[in-house]
């Protein structure tokens, strides 16, 4: 039996689950596209691919509606690969194992890639179906959205026909999206030193784990514990009262991901062991205090480990924790243009060693302004240009400007009334979506975002509430019953 066979609405999760069957991380699409192109054959629907590999499925008009406006259904293929510690999986050829847990579906220890799967499911659910009386169709699946939007740069004007597009990308059901914020990415590079490790000394590992993580846009205001920030607070206040010495860094893995883990080895005297094993535990009670409420699932462990044959040298030990403690993380600024809505703020996404010398930091930025997210991106910048770090920014992504005055942002509002007997709440979102650069090369436009309740996104727990699921369906067949 599959795991989602008895959920409503079929033919929906039907094609959720056969989705979760194909490998599709980020610049690695190649198996479900050509999923979606066998799909598109064996249902006798007119399919292209153009020069980055997006693709465009075609439906005619239902019956008496081929004069209605050509309306574009659009997701990505590509999902955010995360996964517990403890967990053994590939994701480059395992299935996601999907599992229907108290009124929600997530996956088995893995992010379930419901971003953006359900639209995908959508889109193929609205392909199949001989009752939705529509207008002609277009089914948009853009590459590599979750790394760097390169499906939706490279899309060409006249690839697409559709006026109408409803991007089907969105985590919060009842509320629509008429806007976004734009981003760019701030890459550091560290060169830095490294000597033998001294006689008498031992080595621990310590980490931080069992934190929320979570989308760098949706979830960046929550007040979620980065592991990179809080690992490097114990280990520069520690390097100031210790000869402490660092052999490793690690932490984060994403650039659009809160980090949820972070990890290093450090070289004490033995004579220091047992104070310097005090010192930690309470900073670990420090931590669990401070986030007793945000996140109850911290853990913090120290554990004796394998001596390492180099550490850091003073100098380098001193440029990384630094520039660690100094870099800015989290809400900048709260938006005066809407209510509730962050304007700015940045993520310090991972920590890596990629050689032994060699230290490379990435970290993203957001704003509903243009000049604002740069601004922000030269906070970072400078942060680490005292450390005589190499810097270089990432071309960015434009944000969406809301359009109050949308046509088809009408009609959703009155579907979603006339369905369910209360008012949507129409909003910006702080997380990037590809709608910005769709409207630098398709200016006429007319664009709404709207989907089903998605938590803990970009992390493994990643869950789809099943009842707003059906909601977004009903919802979306509605509106494009609507659009005439």
């Amino acid at each position: 039996m599959k795991t989602l066979e008895r959920l409503n609405p079929q033919p929906l999760f039907h094609y959720f689950e056969e989705i979760c069957q194909v490998p599709r991380p980020s610049k690695k699409e190649e198996k479900i596209r050509r999923f979606l192109l066998e799909f598109a054959s064996k249902n006798n629907l007119a399919a292209r691919t153009d020069e980055a590999g997006n693709v465009i499925i075609s439906k005619p008009a239902f019956p008496g509606r081929e004069k209605s406006p050509t309306v574009i259904l659009q997701t990505h293929m590509d999902m955010v690969c995360e996964k517990n510690n403890d967990k053994v999986f590939d994701f480059d050829n395992d299935p996601i194992e999907p599992l229907v847990i108290d009124g929600w579906v997530k996956a088995n220890g893995t992010t379930l890639g419901a971003d953006c799967g359900i639209g995908i499911a959508a889109q193929m659910a609205v392909l199949t179906s001989a009752e939705i009386k529509h207008g002609p169709l277009e089914c948009l699946f853009t590459v590599d959205e979750e790394t760097g939007l390169t499906g939706a740069f490279a899309l060409q004007p006249g690839f697409m026909k559709g006026s109408v597009l409803l991007n089907l990308d969105s985590e919060d059901e009842g509320e629509i999206f008429i806007g976004c914020a734009g981003g760019i990415d701030t890459l550091i590079t560290m060169a830095v030193k490294i000597k033998p490790v001294q006689k008498d000394t031992t080595a621990r590992k310590i980490s931080v784990s069992g934190l929320t993580g979570g989308h760098s846009g949706d979830d960046i205001h929550k007040n979620r514990g980065n592991a990179i920030k809080i690992l490097n607070r114990f280990l520069w206040n520690a390097s100031r009262e210790f000869p402490m010495e660092l052999a490793n860094f690690t932490g984060g893995n994403l650039r659009n991901a809160i980090a949820r883990e972070a990890s290093t080895v450090v070289v004490i005297p033995k004579n220091q062991k047992e104070i310097f094993l005090e010192a930690f535990e309470k900073f670990s009670q420090q931590m669990r205090v401070e986030y007793m409420i945000n996140e109850p699932g911290l853990k913090l462990k120290i554990e004796k480990t394998t001596h390492p044959e180099f550490v850091l040298t003073a100098p380098s030990q001193n440029n990384l924790l630094s520039s660690l403690y100094a870099c800015p993380h989290g809400v900048l600024e709260m938006s005066s243009r809407m209510e509730g809505m962050v304007e700015t703020s940045t993520n310090l996404a991972s920590v890596k060693f990629v050689e032994k010398d060699t230290i490379r930091i990435t970290t993203s930025q957001r704003s509903e302004l243009e000049s604002r997210k740069y601004y922000a991106a030269e906070m970072v910048r400078s942060v680490f240009k005292l450390a005589k770090a190499g810097i270089s920014h990432s071309d960015g992504y434009p944000g969406w400007t809301p359009n109050p005055e949308s046509k088809v942002l009408k009609i959703a509002i009155d579907s979603y009334k006339q369905l369910f007997k209360t008012n949507p709440k129409v909003r910006s979102i702080h997380a990037g979506l590809e709608c910005g650069l769709f409207l630098e090369k398709y200016p006429h436009l007319d664009m709404i975002s709207f989907g089903p309740t998605i938590k803990g996104a970009h992390s493994p727990d990643e869950r789809l509430n099943i009842e707003t699921t059906e909601k977004f369906w009903k919802h979306l067949t509605d509106i494009l019953e609507n659009i005439k």
